[in-house]
């Protein structure tokens, strides 16, 4: 009894230096979501479980081999110990108890984080290669940055334009794949104030690892402020507006494939491109004017850049007013 006690002793003690251990590591960045506080609190609880089973694994096991260990001059064998119904019975039930438990524990938790709030903001996600688009529906914007007013809950109903993409804020704890050809759903409830990140945690193509764009949480009012901005910014001109092509290009992530300054990337530099002689893959020669330029945007496997490989961009729904603007501004690159 005396052994047993202080082994009791001993794993309780160990339980404890180890959780302590875990939670000085800070395995996780601040909390900044309603939903992060209920998952941080079930993840909290395992790190418990962790701690203890852990202590009660290797404290037994250690204390045994120091203890128990053959004595100098001792030559024979070890007691033989037949099997224990009873006690196999008892650390099978107890593990299913516990698994059960956690079982409950984690369905409240996915479903505290899925809770529906009538008035929650809706903002349409666009993930694509490789970049992110936002879309307000209540205002009408459309932006490349995640604007979120805080103690408001945002039901974000997201689309791929091409792959397999995943929607990670780490300070939000929540993590939600987007697949092709269906929307997605993901609230999320900002409760801190500050600027976050948000990161593709999908493999999805050769610019992966650069799929990262702002997440600012503001005030309820400086939201609407920030909304008027973006509505002030669009240009009203009915016609071919440079400015609203280069607004729409910067939208849909162009600019992380096609540089301004002469900078080959991804594909072909936009500097000079109107107008200009393009050499096609198969080796004749094209001039570079409306036409062509629109066409390699809807249907950009129809002619290969040389020097460029096929497949390389996906294909993008535009209308015919957005095409002219984007063409408006890349006359304006020269």
């Amino acid at each position: 009894m005396r052994q047993i006690a202080l082994l009791v002793v001993l794993i309780l003690v160990s339980s404890v230096l180890v959780y302590f251990g875990l939670v000085s590591l800070d395995l996780f960045p601040a909390e900044a979501s309603a939903q992060a506080e209920t998952i941080d609190w079930l993840f909290n609880l395992e790190l418990i479980a962790i701690s203890f089973l852990f202590s009660l694994i290797i404290v037994p096991l250690v204390y045994s081999l120091v203890v128990f260990r053959r004595k100098p001059g001792e030559e024979g064998e070890g007691e033989h110990i037949e099997g224990n119904t009873k006690l196999e019975i008892i650390w099978t039930v107890i593990p299913l108890i516990i698994v059960l438990g956690l079982a409950y524990l984690g369905a409240w938790s996915l479903g505290d984080a899925l809770r529906v709030d009538p008035e929650s903001m809706v903002v349409e996600v666009t993930a694509f290669q490789w970049g992110w688009k936002f879309y307000y529906p209540e205002f009408g914007v459309t932006t490349s940055e995640l604007y979120l007013p805080v103690d408001q809950q945002v039901l974000l109903e997201m689309e791929s334009r091409d792959v397999i993409h995943s929607f990670w804020v780490p300070e939000f704890r929540l993590k939600q794949d987007i697949v092709p050809g269906q929307t997605t759903e993901l609230r999320v409830t900002p409760i801190e104030l500050g600027d976050y990140t948000l990161r593709c945690a999908e493999l999805c193509g050769t610019s992966h690892s650069y799929m990262n764009t702002p997440v600012i949480v503001v005030s309820g009012v400086d939201f609407l402020g920030w909304v008027d901005e973006q509505i002030a910014l669009i240009p009203d001109d009915p016609g071919p507006n440079a400015d609203r092509g280069e607004i729409i290009a910067n939208q849909n992530g162009c600019f992380a494939c096609h540089s301004v300054d002469g900078s080959v990337i991804v594909g072909p530099t936009w500097l000079g491109l109107f107008g200009s002689d393009v050499e096609l893959s198969d080796g004749s020669v094209v001039i570079a004017d409306e036409e062509f330029i629109k066409e390699s945007i809807l249907e950009p496997n129809a002619t290969i850049v040389a020097g460029y490989p096929p497949n390389a961009m996906p294909q993008y729904i535009f209308s015919d007013e957005e095409i002219a603007d984007i063409i408006e501004f890349i006359k304006t690159i020269q």
